[in-house]
């Protein structure tokens, strides 16, 4: 089963940028998508974005499309999340997850255990 290790969260203001790494092992990581997830106190965790195998291939949550962007280096077996024009609303612990499959769907399952998560904090 896949290990995941996401880091790189922080405070930041309004407006701000971050970028999240989250580095896999135990699974080969070039063959699935891969997502970005968080989940804010006292919420559901939601998702927020995903990819494709090879990269080809990316999908947003509406509430971050335009702000946010997902890519992978499968030599590295490293996703990222840049993390632009940020808002207090986004302030949450974000997660990575490994998809079952090559391709992102609405009903792709996940294929790892949840991590420990970054914690990252937007203010006003």
């Amino acid at each position: 089963q896949v290990q995941l290790v996401e880091s790189g969260g922080g405070l930041v203001q309004a407006g701000g940028s971050l970028r999240l790494s989250c580095a896999a092992s135990g699974r080969t990581f070039s063959n699935y998508a891969m997502g970005w997830f968080r989940q804010a106190p006292g919420k559901e965790r939601e998702f927020v974005a995903a990819i494709s195998w090879n990269g080809g291939s990316t999908y947003y949550a509406d509430s971050v499309k335009g702000r946010f962007t997902i890519s992978r280096d499968n030599a590295k077996n490293t996703v990222y999340l840049q993390m632009n024009s940020l808002k207090p609303e986004d302030t949450a612990v974000y997660y990575c997850n490994q998809y079952s499959d090559p391709f992102y769907s609405d009903y792709a399952s996940l294929g790892g255990s949840w991590g420990q998560g970054t914690q990252v904090t937007v203010s006003s």
